[in-house]
């Protein structure tokens, strides 16, 4: 995809999202209900298929312009920037583990929005320790595995037509034991627990699933057994840069809103923009916003070229952009004063969107661990 494809598609973006999306951001969080306008929406535009390699019948887009597309739609809405990031991290692992059958088989359905995806790997008691703390057991019956266990915070996993999950094959090797599975909505022994109530991305489900007993044929298997946690971290090296994104969006839209607030409120005789000390806030977020922009575009370029230090580039661009977007919101949530506390201005659903950016696919923390060990290693 050259220069040119990639400025018809983000200017495409910025008309469905003037025009479709942003009039519904409000709503969407306030009902906490998942906007399937918005989903058939993505799909009639190829929206979902921008990631997806041609020849499983996606656009073939570049990661830049994917990271660029997400980012876009967060601008107006977090939730509805989910809905592409999460159809991406759902059909990753069989993007980078699968068989050619297997691609065939779901990626086609994916690119085009005909179904849904979700990802599910962590539990209650494996978040950061994905490898060492899962539970969840997979064992060989014939032609088909066996599924027991719950996961937790699965987004779209409510809605999901496939969902890509990991479960231990083999206590006996620790994350060498892990191996990946597509299962199928409607599988028997495959339920959807707790609905989650959460401060932000009200519009995106996030679930629990319970497997009990759940008959997932061998052939839904994801790469070799044991394989599925080396495809776990090799999916979060693509996909914390769609969270980078969403984060960066979020941040770029608080700031465009504040910055024409300040423009049209009169305060001392003049425009709060022409305060002096609001204008270095102004300053500082701005800075911050494009310092955030060019790290995740150096990730995603990097995760177009294949580069060896993916993972540290993906990890920088995930720390930066959500603290970033925390910092910006709460900043533009300032500058709007009372009214920036009130529901019926967007900063407030922003910053409460934002937090989630420092949570989900590994932790600022965990960014940090991996930023870390790439410089100075695991030790002993």
């Amino acid at each position: 995809m050259d220069n040119d494809e990639e400025a018809m598609i983000l200017e495409a973006v910025r008309d469905l999202v003037r025009e479709k999306v942003a009039p519904r951001a409000a709503e969407i969080d306030a009902t906490g209900e998942f906007p399937w306008d918005i989903q058939k929406l993505f799909a009639q535009n190829d929206l979902l298929g921008v990631p997806f390699p041609a020849e499983y019948g996606g656009l073939g887009g570049t990661f830049q312009t994917y990271v660029k597309v997400v980012e876009e739609v967060a601008k107006a809405c977090a939730s509805s920037a989910l809905i592409i990031a999460v159809q991406e991290l759902g059909a990753l692992p069989i993007l980078i583990g699968g068989s050619d059958e297997q691609k065939r088989r779901f990626i086609p359905k994916l690119a085009s929005g005909e179904w849904v995806a979700a990802y599910a790997l962590t539990e209650a008691g494996s978040g950061s320790d994905a490898a060492g703390s899962m539970r969840m057991r997979a064992r060989r019956d014939g032609d088909d595995y066996i599924l027991d266990g719950t996961k937790i915070w699965i987004t779209q996993g409510s809605i999901a037509d496939i969902v890509t999950v990991f479960a231990v094959t083999d206590p006996e090797k620790g994350a060498n034991g892990i191996s990946a599975f597509v299962v199928e909505k409607g599988t028997p022994g495959f339920a959807v627990g707790k609905l989650e109530k959460k401060m932000g991305i009200r519009g995106s489900p996030t679930v629990e699933l319970v497997f009990t007993d759940c008959r997932v044929p061998a052939a839904n298997m994801i790469g070799p057994e044991g394989d599925g946690f080396k495809i776990a971290m090799k999916v979060l090296d693509k996909s914390r840069p769609g969270i980078a994104a969403q984060a960066l969006g979020i941040a770029t839209g608080a700031l465009e809103y504040a910055t024409d607030y300040l423009k049209g409120r009169v305060a001392f005789g003049k425009p709060l923009s022409q305060q002096q000390g609001l204008q270095f806030m102004l300053a500082d977020m701005k800075t911050e916003v494009e310092a955030a922009r060019l790290l995740l575009y150096e990730a995603a370029r990097k995760c177009d070229e294949g580069a060896a230090d993916i993972t540290t580039w993906s990890a920088i661009a995930k720390l930066k952009c959500g603290d970033v977007a925390m910092s910006v919101t709460v900043d533009a949530v300032q500058l709007l004063g009372g009214f920036g506390y009130s529901t019926e201005y967007p900063v407030e659903r922003m910053m409460r969107d934002a937090k989630i950016t420092q949570i989900y696919e590994g932790t600022q923390q965990i960014q940090r661990i991996v930023i870390a060990r790439s410089m100075v290693g695991r030790g002993k």
